[in-house]
């Protein structure tokens, strides 16, 4: 009796706990439009406004090519690793081993 009395309460519980979820939700009151509910917080400078204030990240210019520069020679590597495959039948990663001719 006592096992069945604390089963219906817990239920009781979670389905009350599950329908009140909802609520807790975010409105949506100053959404452009549906799912795109983003707006910055108070304080926040509008998006012209961001250059030259302590929001703007003043990425280096060097640093950012450094990431294409990665990506290229990445690229390079793997088609001398194809281009050696396609010769050879076998697959080398190390790239210092493949003999260039």
């Amino acid at each position: 009796m006592i096992k069945t009395f604390c089963g219906v309460a817990a239920a009781a519980a979670f389905m009350t706990v599950a329908a009140a979820a909802p609520a807790l939700a975010y409105d949506g009151t100053k959404c452009k439009e549906p799912g795109v509910c983003w707006e910055p917080k108070p304080g926040y400078p509008a998006k012209a406004e961001i250059k030259g204030s302590k929001y703007d990240p003043k990425h280096d210019p060097k640093e950012v090519a450094k990431q294409g520069d990665s990506i290229k020679a990445m690229e390079q590597r793997n088609k001398q690793r194809a281009d050696n495959y396609a010769k050879t039948g076998k697959f080398e990663y190390d790239v210092s081993k493949i003999k260039t001719n």
